[in-house]
């Protein structure tokens, strides 16, 4: 009952997250499309986008305390699907068969991992989390997991390689200490509220800290990939890296499959792929939004007999300069 509250949570969560980056996206084409340009902070728009986008990370933060890392990562695919529709009510998009076929394979994949996912204790203690600290797989881990993100922050600082595989593989390498500490402090938390005092134990303000620190530097190298590469080609790998990585640590670090059975695994592993497959399809051959910038004809200036186009200067106000006659006939030859 404890983990049904959790995946219900978790789901409510990523909608409200899907729901809320459409409203903001919206909010910043109704401000482009004003004559007079104001900032987006004072749209109300824009702020109820803002404050959807808390509750949802607030749900998404509380659902870890009642479910397993194992059950709540995987459903971020929900927020994947909902923009998808949700879109075409907000931003009047047309639904597309790879929308279609797409949301039916992850929403078959939800069911399945929600279905055969370990059952595993809930309530994790200060002196529980201080245990899997130093338990030797975990060191292990923690091991292999700092000399690959080494690597990676070599090539990514001393070689400029900033590749879409090297910047994401950090953020999932990084996603995966966040969920560790986000589940250890989140049922901490719950504990306390329920009576059971955990604040007063050095590991919940060290997972804290952890906390905190792994999901900044895991917003920066994210902005980064989404400031070089197109959002369609980000947000299908990073869920795919992030859901493996945030699995991997939840069987490591807090055994969430130690009792399961060979047959629930495989079948959860299966119903993963299919969410993987699923947000694929619908992020692929799915094309950036641009605004509408306007062109002018040449073929309507006086006394220019070019029919090409020429584009305003993104960097002024101005529109750009024609090319001389003879430039235009060289090039035209």
């Amino acid at each position: 009952q404890t983990q049904l509250l959790g995946v219900l949570l978790a789901a409510a969560s990523n909608f409200l997250i899907s729901v809320s980056l459409n409203v903001q996206k919206c909010a910043h084409l109704r401000l482009v499309c004003r004559a007079e340009q104001k900032p987006y902070y004072t749209s109300k728009l824009w702020w109820c986008g803002i404050t959807l986008l808390g509750l949802g990370e607030v749900g998404n933060f509380t659902a870890y305390g009642f479910a397993p890392i194992t059950l709540v990562a995987p459903l971020g695919c929900v927020s994947v699907i909902g923009s998808a529709f949700i879109s075409v009510f907000f931003l009047k998009k047309t639904v597309r068969t790879a929308d279609i076929l797409g949301g039916t394979l992850t929403i078959t994949g939800i069911y399945l991992l929600v279905t055969f996912t370990p059952n595993v204790p809930q309530e994790l203690t200060a002196r529980q989390v201080q245990n899997y600290l130093v338990s030797w797989p975990f060191l292990v881990y923690s091991i292999l997991e700092i000399i690959i993100f080494c690597v990676l922050l070599y090539f990514y600082k001393r070689k400029a390689v900033k590749h879409i595989m090297v910047l994401l593989m950090m953020v999932a390498l990084l996603a995966s200490l966040t969920v560790i500490a986000v589940r250890a402090v989140s049922s901490m938390i719950a504990l306390s509220v329920k009576g059971e005092m955990q604040l007063t134990y050095s590991v919940f303000y060290v997972m804290s800290v952890l906390m905190a620190t792994s999901c900044a530097f895991q917003i920066k190298f994210l902005n980064e990939a989404m400031h070089l590469y197109e959002a369609t080609a980000v947000v299908p790998i990073n869920f795919v890296f992030f859901t493996t990585s945030a699995i991997i640590s939840g069987v490591v670090f807090y055994r969430e499959f130690r009792s399961a059975a060979f047959l629930s695994v495989f079948v959860f592993l299966f119903g993963c792929l299919l969410s993987f497959l699923g947000v694929i399809i619908i992020a692929r051959n799915k094309k950036e939004e641009h605004l509408q910038i306007p062109f002018i004809d040449c073929g309507h200036i006086p006394g220019q007999k070019l029919t090409g186009k020429i584009q305003p200067d993104s960097h002024s106000s101005c529109y750009g300069t024609l090319n001389k006659e003879g430039d235009s006939v060289e090039r035209q030859s």
